[in-house]
């Protein structure tokens, strides 16, 4: 044999007893030796404690679904258990993460490619506690370094030119706790396999937004399930749901399937739709669905300032542009529900912008139930089944009180802005209320509301209002101005037969300001003036008890017994000073009498201090011979006849002869016709007339 063929057996034998040496070294070595090793080095890369406290060991298996020589080469099986990654103790004491056991499988041969590549990976005893406290510092932000490069973004899956494949993973149910003292929020959640796939267009209708997208781009199945119960925003509330696998979650630009159902209290919200790279969202597409007792509620879960009302449900499609450069921006559009019995269709953006969010867009109701308002103003409502004004389902309202009470939550309205359009088409309401349509644009800024114009169509005519409530002062500033045009008589009493062939009008304009945060508090403190006519109507008993006017009623009879009276002319001016409205022009011109009405209506205690005086025209003899008096309040009125005082001959007609001043006030309400004439023209000229002779 030849030295070259000695020498090159010498070297092989070498390397086959070294190969032999490091196989039968991996094999029988104690891996938990490294442990303290491991322990400190990852330690010291990420700042926090991480510890195996368990056993660490390696062995090898056969590859499968390998073939040709691939096959023969085997993969290395690590397993630890006992893993432990804490926290800042600055933040918490509780470990970020712990596993009970981790098992990886690698596959040698891509790693001669500079890809890392894991074909199985297990989580066994999972658990992860998450916080944040108030100052925003939280122990899942990791300090991996203080360099120049430390600053810099890098690719957590392509790092130096080496790429990171994971294929399979499988664990047992995950727990997951998350305390956040910014949003209020403590959180037990688990996430487990689901045992079979389900299909994203299975649990999605094919009819929604959502559902379309489904036909425009592949999505995943879900994979995974999650429940979930805590607080949020002080709120209790419960969920569950799905999510896709971890394939897609890594897929850039693909569509990540999200499904969840939460319940806040009353309160419920469903979500069905995709994320675009969810662990770094771009994009938000999903139908969203919302219900509870009351929109005003939803402050408390969201942070998004809605009005008080009643019970509710809506479903429409949200979306939203994450990746932008400008403020962010929610779109809830096409969106269609109900609130109380009233439809509601639209579109609404809420954008994130400074100093404050704000919610845009516009409203329509096809039929609106008026009764349906009644929480924008905090009124009761008088319905035991919706529980209005306090947890124990009763009224805040008091018994023996008719203004509302209920204060408006000012505070709220400092938290964003809004500029809001909406329209009912057709507004559903009792014979009382002869409502056609409604419009309103609803701007808030600064704290302060500003209905501009608050459009009521009415009997034939409309009722136009400016409102402003200046929430950004402690208490509230209002102002309300109004003007009613053109309201037919005979509209306003569609049942009565006797109005059908009356030609009349009411016309009138009211100014009002007040302090307070409720309408009481306004109405109760307010100053301003009201000025009102009605021209050419009739009157009755029979026409006040339709009408439902009890005190009407009592007077009419007191005044006409059962007979109908023509009305020529009924005006009226009032001031208002610190919540106490004082008559100073109060006449009703009827076809047999002159009717002067003095006295106040006190806002404040809702107290009623009223006198009506009637003198006779012509021969007709009036069988009172007292004054008739409305005193008690708004809501038990006591009318009645003076008994002690007798009725003064002439008084009403020297009356007259006094107020030429507010009476002139009335004039510019006697028609928005200039070639129009009523007896209100009549009936006010005159007495301008008679005063300056």
């Amino acid at each position: 044999m030849t030295l070259g063929k000695k020498i090159s057996l010498w070297v092989v034998a070498v390397v086959m007893i070294i190969l032999v040496a490091m196989i039968v070294i991996i094999l029988t070595f104690d891996w938990n030796r490294l442990k303290p090793t491991i322990n400190q080095r990852v330690s010291e890369a990420i700042h926090r404690p991480f510890a195996i406290e368990g056993d660490l060991s390696l062995d090898w298996q056969r590859p499968e679904g390998e073939s040709g020589w691939h096959g023969w080469i085997p993969w290395p099986h690590l397993r630890a258990e006992d893993i432990h990654l804490g926290s800042p103790d600055t933040v918490t004491d509780a470990d970020l993460a712990s596993l009970t056991a981790l098992d990886i499988v690698l596959s040698p041969l891509p790693l001669l490619h500079k890809r890392l590549s894991i074909p199985h990976i297990e989580f066994t005893g999972g658990e992860a506690t998450l916080v944040r406290l108030q100052d925003g510092s939280n122990n899942w932000t990791f300090d991996l370094g203080t360099g120049d490069d430390a600053s810099q973004p890098d690719d957590s899956d392509q790092q130096g030119g080496w790429t990171v494949d994971v294929g399979e993973i499988a664990f047992d149910p995950i727990d997951l706790h998350y305390q956040d003292a910014t949003l209020a929020a403590n959180v037990d959640a688990t996430v487990e396999l689901l045992g079979e796939p389900i299909a994203f267009d299975a649990l999605t209708d094919s009819e929604s937004a959502a559902g379309q997208a489904v036909a425009e781009q592949q999505v995943a199945d879900y994979r995974f399930g999650w429940r979930a119960q805590g607080s949020y925003r002080n709120q209790t509330f419960e969920g569950s749901g799905r999510l896709g696998d971890l394939a897609a979650l890594r897929q850039r630009g693909a569509a990540y399937p999200v499904q969840a159902d939460l319940h806040a209290g009353a309160t419920r919200v469903s979500v069905n739709g995709t994320l675009t790279d969810p662990l770094a969202p771009k994009k938000i597409d999903m139908d969203l669905s919302f219900s509870g007792q009351n929109l005003g509620d939803l402050y408390n879960v969201i942070g998004v300032t809605l009005p008080d009302t009643p019970p509710y449900s809506t479903r429409g499609h949200l979306t939203a542009n994450l990746d932008s450069q400008e403020a962010l921006s929610f779109r809830y559009q096409d969106f269609d529900g109900q609130i109380g019995e009233s439809d509601i269709h639209g579109d609404l953006t809420y954008l994130l912008g400074e100093p404050r969010p704000s919610l845009t867009g516009e409203v329509v109701s096809r039929q609106l139930r008026f009764a349906d308002l009644a929480p924008l103003i905090g009124a009761d409502t008088g319905s035991e089944d919706q529980g209005e004004g306090n947890q124990d389902g009763e009224s805040q309202q008091p018994p023996d009180k008719v203004l509302p009470v209920s204060e408006f939550q000012t505070a709220q309205w400092r938290t964003m802005d809004a500029d809001v359009k909406f329209t009912a088409q057709r507004i559903e309401h009792g014979d009382s209320l002869p409502l056609d349509d409604l419009y309103t644009h609803v701007t808030l800024k600064d704290g302060e509301i500003l209905l501009d114009p608050l459009r009521f169509g009415v009997a034939g005519g409309n009722l136009n209002t400016t409102l402003r409530l200046d929430g950004s002062q402690e208490p509230m500033q209002s102002r309300v101005d109004m003007h009613i045009r053109r309201l037919l008589l005979s509209e306003m009493f569609p049942d009565v037969d006797l109005m059908q062939n009356s030609r009349g009008e009411l016309n009138g304009d009211a100014t009002l300001s007040g302090t307070g945060n409720s309408v009481a508090a306004i109405l109760g403190s307010s100053n301003g003036s009201l000025q009102m006519l009605i021209s050419d109507g009739v009157i009755s008993q029979n026409l006040m008890e339709l009408a439902g006017l009890n005190v009407g009623n009592y007077l009419v009879g007191q005044l006409f017994g059962d007979e109908q009276v023509d009305i020529n002319c009924a005006a009226t001016n009032l001031e208002v000073d610190d919540g106490l409205a004082t008559t100073r022009f109060f006449v009703i011109d009827t076809e047999n009498a002159l009717i002067r009405v003095d006295g106040t209506v006190n806002f404040k205690t809702e107290g009623l201090d009223l006198n009506i005086e009637p003198e006779s025209k012509g021969a007709r003899v009036f069988t009172l011979r007292s004054p008739l008096y409305v005193h008690g309040t708004m809501k038990n009125p006591s009318p009645g006849v003076d008994a002690g005082s007798l009725l003064a001959r002439g008084a009403v007609g020297a009356f007259l002869g006094t107020v030429a001043t507010p009476a002139a006030a009335l004039l510019a309400l006697v028609s928005p016709s200039a070639d129009e004439t009523t007896p209100c023209n009549d009936f006010l000229s005159q007495i301008q007339t008679d005063a300056s002779s």
